[in-house]
């Protein structure tokens, strides 16, 4: 028997993770030591996320001195096969019959889950004297994934029409600051705007339908309701650089371009992720009484042209659960070929100066945002754009790049609104790669933009 088989004999199983407390989008190291040298090893983790239970299982091969590291080693078997010490946290999936997101409802309560690591009985090196492993044996550790920092402010804002909730980090300031807006399921994005503010950053997370006092459809939003949001933020909440940052998901991406290109002057930079190139109609979050293809942005009381407004070449819509008529099709890619309403809907980018950064996947099935995101800084190239342009194009990631750390499993879906099942696309281990990799490389992005201009 080795010497590292001697260190383990008799001793406990042991897991250990490191932090057991600290913000959602900080990486934990997950250890498990004092295995049967050889044997297997089963970690599981469970988390009550609202009313749903989510968990992920894997199984792990120990080395020679008892001890597994899940960031060195993959999983024999599981929910997800990458050496990742993060892994049980986004390979989790509903248990049962849950219905519940993944996407945190309350800011002010962590996300608690429970990691059990067991040995698996009567397995180890099958070379070497000895019973293997005794299958009794198991250790747990509670992990605290908290939104909101102790030392962040979070007041509300219901001014002006205004909806919304504002966290500002501790100190003096100026902050670098951000206007965070969601998508197509309308709502607030206080998470994401909590973990900003944990890094420094001053988040404003706003809503514009879904949200209390405000319409349950997109439809017809009015820019100047964001016109005026910028004008509280840039006035009354001293951002650094003197102006927000705006940056939105999905149709909060296509909005981040879209308030850039109307008010340049008002905003320092655009961080839009998974976005559109175009003014899209109202699509899945419309308003029954206009339908898919009714407008969802209005300035000074006029509907503001989109890609689906009377197109001569769509002759179908993907929002209503039916079949595209060939799997080749792409609404996407017919409603381009009418040039002259493509060319109307466009949002023109090249009129804002400040840095722009896209965040896209490349395997997106909700809309093409890597071809938007492309298009983007095209354009932008073409028309001589000197501020800074940065693009995370990500492979395997599909329209759900998300907050770090979170399950990423959850890739078809039914729309909040419209009840119509899609699929965002990607891997699970593609959309946590991406969603981990852009929260970090955009928070830096947001500080430079903030000295920026």
């Amino acid at each position: 028997m080795s010497r590292g088989a001697d260190a383990a004999a008799g001793r406990p199983l042991d897991l250990a993770v490191s932090p057991r407390s600290g913000p959602l989008w900080q990486r934990r190291a997950v250890v498990v030591e004092h295995a049967t040298p050889g044997s297997l090893v089963t970690v599981r983790s469970e988390t009550r996320r609202g009313t749903t239970d989510w968990a992920a299982q894997a199984t792990f091969l120990a080395d020679a001195e008892g001890r597994v590291d899940l960031d060195r080693d993959a999983p024999v078997s599981g929910d997800y096969r990458t050496a990742d010490s993060m892994g049980l946290f986004w390979s989790q999936r509903r248990e049962g019959d849950g219905t519940g997101p993944s996407e945190p409802a309350d800011v002010g309560l962590p996300l608690l889950t429970r990691l059990t690591a067991r040995a698996e009985a009567g397995t180890g090196f099958l070379d070497v004297d000895g019973p293997g492993a005794a299958g009794i044996e198991h250790s747990s550790v509670e992990v605290e994934q908290w939104l909101l920092a102790d030392d962040v402010q979070r007041t509300e804002i219901r001014q002006d029409g205004l909806v919304g909730a504002r966290f500002r980090p501790t100190g003096a300031g100026p902050f670098p600051t951000v206007l965070v807006l969601n998508g197509s399921g309308g709502g607030i994005n206080e998470a994401r705007a909590a973990q900003y503010a944990s890094r420094g950053i001053q988040a404003i997370a706003l809503g514009y339908f879904r949200a209390p006092g405000l319409s349950p459809y997109i439809s017809r939003t009015p820019l100047e309701y964001f016109e005026r949001a910028l004008d509280l933020v840039n006035t009354e909440f001293e951002p650094a650089g003197g102006r927000a940052v705006v940056s939105g998901q999905s149709r909060g991406g296509e909005l981040s371009l879209l308030l850039a290109s109307t008010f340049p002057e008002k905003v320092q930079g655009v961080a839009a992720f998974v976005p559109g190139a175009f003014a899209f109609g109202a699509q899945g979050a419309a308003d029954p009484a206009d339908g898919w293809n009714g407008p969802a942005w209005t300035l000074d009381g006029v509907e503001l042209e989109h890609l689906w407004n009377d197109n001569r070449e769509v002759r179908w819509q993907p929002w209503n659960d039916e079949p595209p008529p060939t799997r080749h099709s792409d609404v996407y890619v017919d409603g381009l070929r009418d040039r002259a309403l493509a060319a109307a809907s466009r949002i023109p980018i090249e009129r804002f100066a400040g840095p722009v950064a896209c965040i896209s996947g490349l395997d997106d099935r909700a809309w093409p945002s890597s071809m938007a995101s492309r298009m983007v800084m095209s354009t932008l190239e073409r028309n001589g754009h000197q501020a800074e342009r940065l693009h995370l194009d990500y492979e395997d990631a599909g329209h759900g790049i998300a907050l770090p750390n979170l399950p990423s499993t959850d890739i078809e879906r039914v729309h909040p609104v419209s009840g119509v099942h899609y699929s965002n696309g990607g891997t699970p281990v593609g959309n946590a790669r991406a969603s981990a990799d852009s929260f970090e490389r955009v928070c830096a992005f947001i500080e430079r933009a903030a000295g920026s201009r």
